[in-house]
């Protein structure tokens, strides 16, 4: 039976729309298309990307070995994320949603009657039923985390399904809910989501598997049939008739077969490659691009972690000390070409990095916390922050200097040029690794640490150890890049929360457990409009670098792009991403590029 969407006493605020926007307004409901496609653009040719290493599952959800890239091309999500608005997101299963914005304790998605499997099974709402409950009960342990509060799921009709919501008022899992894929129920009925598999996975979305070649390719082949191409988000989308990942060993390897042209677009991720060695003759003769695409999202903030649930790292006075010896300044000109900025926030990049001393609105939500802070923590949190900074020399005197002082005021002292405890014992500290390129940036650092006279090492161990490790918290210290998002929200718990940093498995490495933290994370997640998630954000920025729990260390931006030149993009280029399944292939420029292959 459908449900009537009529306004009563109980759903007083209920309202139905067709998009979500969380604290902004959306800005393209009324259009055609979006700004950044290009409606007439050509459909053909193809795109060739290349992957790492290998594939053995094609099943993305389920967590298991190594997930097939591209894989999500065949399915469709219930709503599409605009690439220009945070927290906006337009129909694509759903042609419209039903919630309470206020009190978001549940949501109804209503199916478009279009909405088609490839193999032209319509979407039901007992499919979206049937793929959270998967999601639910055996999706990996972090998806699982992720969605630990949604509730039940109901069949209002063939196309209605309402999710309820544990806690009162969650919006965000709103959004968190529709990015999800959609599986066939009638499809996987018969078959076990843990396994992996390479057999192929029914979707809805544009395209199909058109080949697979075990562990080192496989190819999309787009679906001419595809439901939804007229839908706004995909109008001028999808152009390619085929999408191909190749799997290379090595990113050596990966580069020499890029110059060959066996992949025709490489996002290029090593700074001494972007600067040094796109001299090849193709590039000389304009038959290869380089492409820096300035984005506004969080940059990852790539830190070293110490373990504060080991000592001397729950001192803060000891990771204050150590925050002194990362000389950023040579290491960007030594080693980076100057292509990176310092990190001073958590949330880089973006409107919700805290800047200068805080704001009247950040101070209201950090004042009834300051006295329960440590002062080192205190003072820090209402300072206009920056990390220190060298003078590039590569000796870094000024700051060990303050670091060592820092040292004996905390009660160390020097033996025989060692650094040893109030009990006497030498510190030590060992770096958990697996890759070797991160072992040649943290030299320089082990180096000043050895001045200061802290034994540091580094154990190099293998892919599965390090993660089996790093989920017991069995480190001192490691390497790591943490994703953020314009839209913070409940994965701030897993980050950054008390609870988070005594689950096995989660990602709070640095095992802070601060109830201050645990409070303002709630403001995050529970504001109501666009300031405060700005302000509370902000604030929780403070708090995360003045526990001095991570050293932020460096990032950029952009992303870096290189492709043979066969592609075109739309004037209008969206801000949160790159864009590239708005792009199409120029059939004149493609036709010289393999006149150009021909020829040598």
């Amino acid at each position: 039976m459908v449900v009537p969407l009529v306004m009563n006493t109980s759903w007083a605020a209920l309202i139905t729309t067709p998009y979500i926007a969380l604290h902004s307004p959306p800005k393209y409901s009324h259009l055609q298309s979006l700004p950044y496609a290009n409606p007439q653009a050509p459909k053909g040719g193809a795109l060739i990307l290349a992957a790492d290493g290998s594939f053995d599952n094609l099943n993305s959800m389920n967590g298991k070995g190594n997930v097939t890239e591209g894989i999500n091309y065949i399915f469709d999500s219930l709503l599409s994320k605009s690439l220009d608005e945070p927290g906006v997101y337009y129909p694509l299963l759903a042609e419209k949603v039903s919630f309470d914005p206020k009190k978001t304790a549940f949501i109804i998605f209503h199916l478009n009657p279009k909405a088609r499997f490839s193999n032209g099974q319509p979407v039901t709402a007992e499919d979206v039923k049937y793929s959270f409950e998967l999601y639910q009960t055996q999706s990996n342990f972090g998806l699982q985390m992720y969605l630990a509060d949604l509730n039940k799921l109901e069949v209002l009709s063939a196309l209605q399904v309402k999710m309820h919501f544990k806690s009162g008022h969650n919006p965000e899992m709103a959004m968190i809910v529709a990015q999800m894929p959609i599986y066939s129920k009638r499809q996987w009925q018969g078959r076990d989501f843990k396994d992996l598999t390479l057999k192929p996975i029914l979707g809805s979305g544009p395209y199909v598997i058109e080949r697979i070649d075990p562990g080192r390719s496989i190819s999309y082949q787009r679906n001419p049939q595809y439901w939804g191409k007229n839908l706004l988000v995909n109008r001028g989308r999808y152009n390619f008739d085929r999408i191909q990942y190749r799997y290379y060993r090595s990113p050596e390897i990966k580069f020499e077969a890029f110059k060959s042209g066996q992949f025709t677009l490489h996002e290029e991720k090593q700074v001494n490659r972007w600067i040094r060695d796109y001299q090849f003759p193709a590039v000389r003769q304009g038959q290869v691009k380089r492409y820096r695409f300035r984005h506004q999202n969080p940059v990852p903030t790539q830190s070293l972690v110490f373990n504060t649930r080991r000592q001397p790292f729950a001192d803060i006075r000891f990771r204050q000390a150590l925050s002194f010896a990362y000389d950023f300044e040579w290491l960007n000109k030594a080693m980076f070409y100057g292509e990176y900025q310092r990190l001073n926030s958590f949330f880089s990049n973006s409107e919700l990095a805290s800047q200068g001393p805080p704001s009247a609105q950040e101070l209201q939500i950090l004042q009834p916390h300051l006295q329960k802070l440590h002062p080192v923590q205190r003072q820090a949190v209402l300072q206009d922050w920056q990390y220190p900074q060298s003078d590039a020399s590569g000796f870094n005197r000024q700051n060990l200097l303050k670091a060592r002082q820092l040292l004996l005021k905390a009660g160390y002292r020097y033996q025989q040029g060692q650094l040893v405890n109030a009990s006497g014992q030498a510190v030590k500290i060992e770096f958990l690794l697996h890759q070797v390129e991160q072992q040649r940036h943290l030299m320089p650092y082990l180096r000043h640490l050895k001045r200061l006279g802290i034994q540091a090492n580094i154990r190099m161990v293998e892919t599965a150890q390090y993660y089996e490790r790093l989920r017991n918290y069995q480190f001192d210290m490691i390497v790591d890049s943490m994703p953020q998002s314009l839209t913070p929200g409940q994965e701030q718990k897993q980050f950054w929360s008390s609870q988070a940093a005594k689950q096995v498995g989660n990602y709070n490495y640095a095992g802070i457990q601060n109830p201050a933290i645990d409070a303002v994370i709630k403001q995050v997640i529970q504001a109501q409009n666009r300031e405060q998630v700005i302000d509370s954000t902000r604030a929780l920025d403070r708090l995360l670098r003045a526990g001095y729990y991570h050293i932020p260390t460096y990032g950029t931006g952009e992303y870096w792009y290189a492709y043979w030149n066969m592609y075109q993009q739309p004037k209008l280029k969206p801000k949160l991403s790159a864009g590239i399944d708005y792009w199409w292939v120029d059939a004149a420029k493609a036709q010289r590029v393999a006149n150009y292959f021909k020829q040598h």
